[in-house]
């Protein structure tokens, strides 16, 4: 899989949680064609786990999961990692209530590519 050239950006790091192994695959390939550093975790536990050995920058979060979903990580990660801004993912085309309760940007899956470069550069710069 090939992505739209454009310039590096200093290396930060992200955690991307997902329960989707493709998913996460996915955004690790993309996010690194950009010259991020990505850290994956399958579950909010083994995320919440990496984020609080490992500096993280940013946080990518699934909202549906099987053992925690994004509300409940996004609770869990403000208290490790309190500056990291959090984006919430959703196959749901709709905007849950309850992600932007707790998330700093919602995308939905089919947006991705789109919106997430976007939503992370909106991000640094608050």
């Amino acid at each position: 899989m090939r992505f739209p050239i454009a310039a590096k950006v200093e290396s930060k790091v992200v955690l991307c949680i997902d329960d989707n192994q493709d998913m996460l695959e996915c955004e690790k390939a993309f996010l690194e064609s950009f010259g991020y550093t990505v850290l994956t975790a399958p579950s909010g536990s083994k995320g919440l786990e990496l984020a609080s050995i490992h500096p993280v920058d940013f946080v990518i979060v699934d909202y549906f999961m099987p053992e925690m979903n994004g509300p409940q990580i996004a609770i869990e990660m403000r208290r490790v990692r309190p500056l990291a801004p959090i984006i919430m993912l959703s196959g749901a085309v709709d905007v849950p209530e309850l992600a932007l309760q707790f998330a700093d940007a919602f995308i939905a899956k089919s947006h991705l590519a789109s919106h997430l470069l976007p939503a992370i550069a909106q991000l640094q710069e608050c």
